[in-house]
Protein backbone atom coordinates (compact mmCIF):
# COMPACT_ATOMS: atom_id res chain seq x y z
CA UNK A 1 0.00 0.00 0.00
CA UNK A 2 1.34 3.49 -0.73
CA UNK A 3 2.99 5.88 2.23
CA UNK A 4 1.10 8.31 3.40
CA UNK A 5 3.37 11.25 5.16
CA UNK A 6 0.96 13.93 7.42
CA UNK A 7 2.59 16.79 9.12
CA UNK A 8 1.47 19.06 12.40
CA UNK A 9 2.82 21.97 13.82
CA UNK A 10 0.90 23.93 17.21
CA UNK A 11 -1.60 20.66 17.00
CA UNK A 12 -3.42 19.59 20.08
CA UNK A 13 -1.67 16.88 22.08
CA UNK A 14 -4.85 14.71 21.44
CA UNK A 15 -4.68 14.79 17.60
CA UNK A 16 -0.85 13.28 18.01
CA UNK A 17 -2.21 10.64 20.28
CA UNK A 18 -4.44 9.91 17.68
CA UNK A 19 -2.08 9.80 14.61
CA UNK A 20 0.39 7.71 16.67
CA UNK A 21 -2.61 5.17 16.52
CA UNK A 22 -2.75 4.57 12.92
CA UNK A 23 1.27 6.01 11.93
CA UNK A 24 4.42 6.11 13.22
CA UNK A 25 5.89 9.48 14.38
CA UNK A 26 9.24 9.29 13.13
CA UNK A 27 10.02 13.36 14.44
CA UNK A 28 8.06 15.75 16.02
CA UNK A 29 5.09 16.36 14.48
CA UNK A 30 6.07 13.90 11.30
CA UNK A 31 3.85 10.93 11.21
CA UNK A 32 4.31 8.20 7.91
CA UNK A 33 2.19 4.97 7.63
CA UNK A 34 0.80 2.55 4.62
CA UNK A 35 -2.77 2.51 3.86
CA UNK A 36 -5.30 2.57 1.53
CA UNK A 37 -6.90 6.08 0.59
CA UNK A 38 -9.83 5.28 2.42
CA UNK A 39 -7.95 5.33 5.48
CA UNK A 40 -6.15 7.90 4.40
CA UNK A 41 -9.39 10.08 3.74
CA UNK A 42 -10.72 9.27 7.19
CA UNK A 43 -7.16 10.48 9.05
CA UNK A 44 -7.13 13.21 6.83
CA UNK A 45 -10.76 14.66 7.90
CA UNK A 46 -10.19 13.39 11.05
CA UNK A 47 -6.80 15.59 11.90
CA UNK A 48 -8.79 18.88 9.91
CA UNK A 49 -11.88 17.87 13.07
CA UNK A 50 -8.74 18.27 15.53
CA UNK A 51 -6.48 20.76 14.35
CA UNK A 52 -8.24 23.71 15.77
CA UNK A 53 -5.71 26.74 14.59
CA UNK A 54 -2.96 24.51 14.02
CA UNK A 55 -1.68 23.75 10.55
CA UNK A 56 -1.88 20.30 8.78
CA UNK A 57 -0.04 18.87 5.43
CA UNK A 58 -0.83 15.49 4.06
CA UNK A 59 1.71 13.96 1.13
CA UNK A 60 0.58 10.76 -0.67
CA UNK A 61 1.38 8.53 -3.79
CA UNK A 62 -0.63 9.30 -6.75
CA UNK A 63 -0.67 8.26 -10.35
CA UNK A 64 0.19 12.17 -11.64
CA UNK A 65 3.44 13.14 -13.66
CA UNK A 66 5.71 13.42 -9.97
CA UNK A 67 4.44 10.48 -8.60
CA UNK A 68 2.41 12.36 -5.53
CA UNK A 69 0.01 14.56 -4.35
CA UNK A 70 -0.47 16.73 -1.44
CA UNK A 71 -2.77 18.89 0.74
CA UNK A 72 -2.76 21.39 3.76
CA UNK A 73 -4.33 23.14 6.31
CA UNK A 74 -4.51 26.27 7.81
CA UNK A 75 -1.17 27.06 6.50
CA UNK A 76 0.31 29.83 4.03
CA UNK A 77 1.44 27.46 1.62
CA UNK A 78 -1.58 26.63 -1.32
CA UNK A 79 -1.64 23.70 -3.25
CA UNK A 80 -2.55 24.46 -6.63
CA UNK A 81 -3.13 21.83 -10.02
CA UNK A 82 -0.32 23.59 -12.71
CA UNK A 83 -1.44 22.12 -15.20
CA UNK A 84 -1.74 19.08 -14.24
CA UNK A 85 1.03 18.96 -11.79
CA UNK A 86 0.16 19.66 -8.11
CA UNK A 87 2.64 22.36 -6.94
CA UNK A 88 2.65 24.44 -3.74
CA UNK A 89 3.01 28.13 -3.98
CA UNK A 90 4.19 30.80 -1.14
CA UNK A 91 2.92 34.12 -0.46
CA UNK A 92 5.85 36.37 -1.84
CA UNK A 93 5.91 39.43 1.23
CA UNK A 94 2.76 39.86 2.94
CA UNK A 95 3.69 43.72 3.14
CA UNK A 96 1.08 46.07 3.74
CA UNK A 97 2.42 49.04 2.43
CA UNK A 98 2.71 47.34 -0.74
CA UNK A 99 1.07 49.06 -3.67
CA UNK A 100 -0.86 45.94 -4.99
CA UNK A 101 -3.63 44.13 -2.32
CA UNK A 102 -3.21 41.15 -4.53
CA UNK A 103 -1.35 38.48 -3.05
CA UNK A 104 1.72 37.70 -5.11
CA UNK A 105 2.71 34.05 -5.29
CA UNK A 106 6.30 32.41 -6.98
CA UNK A 107 6.96 29.30 -8.16
CA UNK A 108 10.64 27.46 -7.58
CA UNK A 109 13.04 27.34 -10.33
CA UNK A 110 12.36 23.48 -10.75
CA UNK A 111 8.90 23.69 -11.28
CA UNK A 112 9.41 26.71 -14.03
CA UNK A 113 11.85 24.29 -15.64
CA UNK A 114 9.26 21.36 -15.37
CA UNK A 115 6.39 24.13 -17.11
CA UNK A 116 9.48 25.33 -19.76
CA UNK A 117 10.20 21.82 -20.92
CA UNK A 118 5.94 20.36 -20.98
CA UNK A 119 4.87 23.48 -22.97
CA UNK A 120 8.39 23.02 -25.28
CA UNK A 121 6.67 19.39 -26.89
CA UNK A 122 4.98 19.88 -30.46
CA UNK A 123 1.53 20.81 -29.63
CA UNK A 124 -1.96 20.12 -31.82
CA UNK A 125 -3.26 22.71 -33.68
CA UNK A 126 -6.62 24.38 -32.78
CA UNK A 127 -8.23 23.02 -36.01
CA UNK A 128 -6.91 19.84 -35.72
CA UNK A 129 -8.51 19.13 -32.09
CA UNK A 130 -11.99 20.91 -33.24
CA UNK A 131 -11.88 18.22 -36.24
CA UNK A 132 -11.25 14.92 -34.29
CA UNK A 133 -14.48 13.80 -31.75
CA UNK A 134 -17.88 14.07 -31.15
CA UNK A 135 -19.90 14.57 -27.55
CA UNK A 136 -22.01 11.37 -27.16
CA UNK A 137 -24.47 11.75 -24.15
CA UNK A 138 -27.88 8.66 -24.24
CA UNK A 139 -30.77 8.79 -21.95
CA UNK A 140 -32.45 5.31 -20.77
CA UNK A 141 -35.39 4.01 -18.61
CA UNK A 142 -33.02 1.78 -17.23
CA UNK A 143 -29.14 0.68 -16.04
CA UNK A 144 -29.60 -2.80 -18.56
CA UNK A 145 -28.93 -2.73 -22.17
CA UNK A 146 -30.87 -5.95 -22.61
CA UNK A 147 -33.89 -5.41 -20.46
CA UNK A 148 -33.73 -1.51 -20.80
CA UNK A 149 -34.29 1.06 -23.63
CA UNK A 150 -32.33 4.05 -25.69
CA UNK A 151 -35.10 7.19 -24.94
CA UNK A 152 -33.22 9.95 -26.27
CA UNK A 153 -29.83 10.82 -28.11
CA UNK A 154 -27.79 13.93 -28.12
CA UNK A 155 -24.27 14.46 -29.85
CA UNK A 156 -22.23 17.33 -30.57
CA UNK A 157 -19.63 17.25 -33.61
CA UNK A 158 -16.73 19.76 -33.11
CA UNK A 159 -15.29 21.09 -36.53
CA UNK A 160 -13.17 23.45 -38.15
CA UNK A 161 -16.46 25.41 -38.55
CA UNK A 162 -18.25 25.13 -35.43
CA UNK A 163 -20.47 22.94 -33.31
CA UNK A 164 -23.03 20.81 -35.02
CA UNK A 165 -25.71 19.16 -32.77
CA UNK A 166 -27.62 16.25 -32.87
CA UNK A 167 -30.73 15.42 -30.67
CA UNK A 168 -33.50 12.77 -31.06
CA UNK A 169 -36.22 11.92 -28.81
CA UNK A 170 -37.17 7.43 -29.35
CA UNK A 171 -40.66 5.99 -29.85
CA UNK A 172 -41.49 4.58 -26.69
CA UNK A 173 -43.98 2.01 -26.41
CA UNK A 174 -44.12 1.22 -22.64
CA UNK A 175 -45.06 3.96 -19.55
CA UNK A 176 -42.21 5.67 -18.45
CA UNK A 177 -40.71 4.61 -14.72
CA UNK A 178 -41.88 7.85 -12.70
CA UNK A 179 -38.08 8.19 -11.74
CA UNK A 180 -37.05 8.77 -15.05
CA UNK A 181 -39.43 10.93 -15.96
CA UNK A 182 -38.84 13.21 -12.89
CA UNK A 183 -35.43 12.70 -13.45
CA UNK A 184 -35.21 13.74 -16.62
CA UNK A 185 -38.68 15.85 -17.48
CA UNK A 186 -39.42 13.65 -20.71
CA UNK A 187 -42.67 12.31 -20.49
CA UNK A 188 -44.70 9.49 -22.19
CA UNK A 189 -46.41 12.08 -24.10
CA UNK A 190 -43.95 14.10 -25.27
CA UNK A 191 -41.98 10.55 -26.72
CA UNK A 192 -45.03 9.91 -28.05
CA UNK A 193 -45.79 13.27 -30.14
CA UNK A 194 -41.70 13.81 -30.64
CA UNK A 195 -39.97 10.28 -30.85
CA UNK A 196 -38.25 9.07 -33.84
CA UNK A 197 -38.17 5.18 -34.95
CA UNK A 198 -35.24 3.79 -33.27
CA UNK A 199 -33.64 2.38 -35.87
CA UNK A 200 -33.54 5.78 -38.28
CA UNK A 201 -32.36 7.47 -35.57
CA UNK A 202 -29.49 5.10 -35.05
CA UNK A 203 -28.87 4.77 -38.83
CA UNK A 204 -28.74 9.09 -38.32
CA UNK A 205 -26.56 9.06 -35.94
CA UNK A 206 -23.88 6.48 -37.34
CA UNK A 207 -24.01 8.84 -40.30
CA UNK A 208 -23.64 12.02 -37.67
CA UNK A 209 -20.69 10.27 -36.22
CA UNK A 210 -18.45 8.79 -38.94
CA UNK A 211 -15.29 7.45 -38.26
CA UNK A 212 -14.64 10.35 -35.60
CA UNK A 213 -13.41 9.67 -31.76
CA UNK A 214 -16.28 9.60 -29.69
CA UNK A 215 -16.14 11.32 -26.39
CA UNK A 216 -18.49 10.62 -23.32
CA UNK A 217 -18.52 10.73 -19.62
CA UNK A 218 -18.72 7.05 -18.64
CA UNK A 219 -19.04 6.52 -22.20
CA UNK A 220 -19.25 2.94 -22.34
CA UNK A 221 -22.48 2.95 -20.66
CA UNK A 222 -23.61 5.02 -24.09
CA UNK A 223 -21.52 2.18 -25.92
CA UNK A 224 -23.10 -0.89 -24.55
CA UNK A 225 -27.14 0.36 -25.13
CA UNK A 226 -26.26 1.85 -28.44
CA UNK A 227 -24.23 -1.47 -29.76
CA UNK A 228 -26.49 -3.65 -28.10
CA UNK A 229 -29.68 -2.40 -30.23
CA UNK A 230 -27.77 -2.25 -33.53
CA UNK A 231 -26.88 -6.01 -32.95
CA UNK A 232 -30.62 -6.52 -32.00
CA UNK A 233 -31.64 -4.61 -35.11
CA UNK A 234 -29.28 -6.61 -37.51
CA UNK A 235 -27.57 -3.65 -37.79
CA UNK A 236 -23.19 -3.17 -37.65
CA UNK A 237 -22.18 -1.75 -34.50
CA UNK A 238 -20.30 1.34 -33.67
CA UNK A 239 -16.68 0.69 -33.61
CA UNK A 240 -14.97 4.11 -33.61
CA UNK A 241 -12.28 4.68 -30.89
CA UNK A 242 -13.38 5.90 -27.35
CA UNK A 243 -12.38 8.41 -25.01
CA UNK A 244 -14.20 8.33 -21.08
CA UNK A 245 -13.88 11.60 -19.45
CA UNK A 246 -14.69 9.68 -16.23
CA UNK A 247 -11.57 7.55 -16.12
CA UNK A 248 -9.44 10.22 -17.41
CA UNK A 249 -11.01 12.35 -13.87
CA UNK A 250 -10.61 9.23 -11.88
CA UNK A 251 -6.67 10.23 -12.70
CA UNK A 252 -6.46 13.93 -11.74
CA UNK A 253 -8.86 14.40 -9.02
CA UNK A 254 -8.69 10.60 -6.82
CA UNK A 255 -9.91 11.91 -3.65
CA UNK A 256 -13.26 13.14 -4.60
CA UNK A 257 -16.24 11.86 -2.60
CA UNK A 258 -18.21 10.09 -5.61
CA UNK A 259 -17.97 10.52 -9.98
CA UNK A 260 -21.56 11.29 -10.49
CA UNK A 261 -21.03 14.21 -13.02
CA UNK A 262 -22.80 16.36 -10.80
CA UNK A 263 -19.99 16.26 -8.45
CA UNK A 264 -17.17 16.12 -10.86
CA UNK A 265 -18.41 19.53 -12.81
CA UNK A 266 -18.36 21.30 -9.37
CA UNK A 267 -14.99 20.15 -8.59
CA UNK A 268 -14.29 22.22 -12.02
CA UNK A 269 -16.02 24.99 -11.44
CA UNK A 270 -18.33 24.51 -13.55
CA UNK A 271 -21.81 25.92 -12.02
CA UNK A 272 -24.19 24.59 -14.93
CA UNK A 273 -26.80 21.82 -13.93
CA UNK A 274 -26.53 18.56 -14.75
CA UNK A 275 -30.33 18.19 -16.60
CA UNK A 276 -30.58 14.50 -17.70
CA UNK A 277 -31.25 15.33 -21.34
CA UNK A 278 -28.75 14.01 -23.69
CA UNK A 279 -27.83 17.65 -25.53
CA UNK A 280 -27.79 19.30 -22.36
CA UNK A 281 -25.25 16.90 -20.89
CA UNK A 282 -22.91 16.70 -24.40
CA UNK A 283 -22.82 20.59 -23.42
CA UNK A 284 -21.77 20.30 -20.40
CA UNK A 285 -19.69 17.10 -20.82
CA UNK A 286 -17.84 19.29 -23.87
CA UNK A 287 -17.59 21.96 -21.42
CA UNK A 288 -15.51 19.64 -18.83
CA UNK A 289 -13.43 18.15 -21.74
CA UNK A 290 -11.91 21.90 -21.80
CA UNK A 291 -10.90 21.55 -17.82
CA UNK A 292 -9.83 17.84 -18.01
CA UNK A 293 -5.48 18.21 -18.23
CA UNK A 294 -4.75 14.70 -20.17
CA UNK A 295 -7.74 15.58 -22.44
CA UNK A 296 -6.46 16.61 -25.49
CA UNK A 297 -3.26 15.30 -25.05
CA UNK A 298 -4.76 12.03 -25.26
CA UNK A 299 -7.34 12.80 -28.01
CA UNK A 300 -3.81 13.69 -29.85
CA UNK A 301 -2.28 10.02 -29.73
CA UNK A 302 -5.61 8.56 -30.85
Amino acid sequence: MPLTVITLRKSTPSLRGDLSKWMQEIATGVYVGNFNSRIREHLWSRVIESVGKGEATLSYAARNEIGYAFETHNTQQKVIDYDGIPLVIYPKGNNQKSKSNDTKFGFSKAAKFRKQKQFSAKRISKKQIESSFVILDIETDGLDPRHNSIIEIGALKITENGVEEFQRLIKYKQKLPNKIKELTGITDELLQEEGKDLLSVLEDLKDFIGEKIIVGYNVNFDMRFINYTLVQLNKEPLTNQLIDLQQLVKREKMLLSNYKLETVVKSYEINSKVEHRALADAKLILDLSGKVNKFHEILEKK
